[in-house]
């Protein structure tokens, strides 16, 4: 996918106003509107300074465009990171439109869930609800706790410059909770009009990338690595989990894949999930001359043995 340069599409800087964008997108829609231009591009021109204009000129999507940073370029390759959207609060208006977009512009937004507004009474009207999503810790999915977590509320100011407004919650989060689930905080999301009441807010769960864990709904991944002498004559290790270390026993024979299960270990939801020790030999090294020996024993004794069998027509 390509990063797309929404401030470049539409000519202005990164700190332009909200009328200074809205200023530009006027002058080059109708530069590029296909009633007015015949040009062989104008059509695709329009569709990227439409594009551009969607993006910036609202402060939910500009703030969470300028998350990325800056660190890339129009046309370059482009994978939002984990986690980019983390803590961004935005209202549940729904108004998106049937426009086509681009790939990078549905990645960044064609996910965001959408409210509705309260109905009108008596002049009043209820809150907008309001949606973020939040990153806790694998350990958090296993054992539950309070977390504080900070908000960040993109809001224009008076001169029409984009800000972010923090705020903090203590938030329960409950043994159990899984990838992409919402917690729903009542009264927490927009304020209302006259007697209205306030929105919610739901807070959509991102367990947090971690450097030995992969988690899968319910179903918790971690490379066990084993010396090939514990892969063929089987050996007792200790393997760490998230919630504390157990005692696993890898089976004589086991082949680099091999998935061991732990069953219940896994996330404990209604059913648990299960913990999957997934077997990767490692050599030792061969730098030393008995070493090498060793290797080069290993290979008389198994000389018939023929590793690439499966690929031989």
């Amino acid at each position: 996918m390509e990063y797309k340069d929404y401030y470049a599409a539409l000519g202005v800087e990164k700190t332009a106003t909200v009328d200074e964008i809205k200023r530009a997108y006027r002058k080059l829609a109708r530069k590029y509107h296909p009633d007015l231009n015949k040009a062989a591009d104008a059509e695709a021109r329009f569709k990227d300074v439409a594009e551009a204009y969607e993006a910036l000129h609202d402060p939910e999507k500009r703030a969470a465009y300028d998350a990325l940073g800056q660190k890339h370029r129009e046309g370059g390759s482009f994978t939002p990171p984990p986690g980019w959207d983390s803590g961004f609060e935005f209202s549940g208006r729904g108004d998106a439109d049937e426009r086509a977009h681009s790939d990078f512009f549905e990645t960044l937004f064609g996910r965001q869930a959408a409210g509705e507004r309260g109905p009108r009474r008596s002049g009043s009207q209820a809150g907008s609800d309001h949606h973020a999503k939040v990153e806790i810790d694998l350990q958090d999915a296993y054992r539950g706790g309070r977390r504080t977590v900070t908000l960040r509320t993109p809001q224009v100011d008076a001169e029409g410059r984009l800000t972010l407004q923090s705020r903090q919650l203590q938030v329960n989060i409950a043994k159990g909770v899984r990838n992409g689930q919402h917690l729903r905080l009542a009264g927490q999301g927009g304020a209302g009009f006259g007697e209205g009441p306030a929105g919610d807010l739901y807070l959509e769960i991102q367990i947090a990338p971690h450097p030995h864990f992969r988690v899968d709904d319910r179903d918790v991944y971690i490379d066990l690595p084993v010396a090939p002498w514990e892969a063929a004559l089987g050996a007792n290790v200790t393997l760490p989990t998230p919630d504390g270390t157990v005692q696993l026993s890898v089976p004589a024979d086991s082949a680099s894949g091999r998935r061991l299960r732990l069953k219940g270990k896994g996330i404990p939801s209604q059913p648990p999930g299960d913990l999957y020790a997934v077997v990767v030999i490692v050599l030792p090294p061969s730098q030393t001359a008995a070493a090498r020996e060793a290797w080069t024993q290993l290979a008389q004794t198994f000389s018939d043995f023929n590793p690439r069998q499966t690929l031989e027509g």
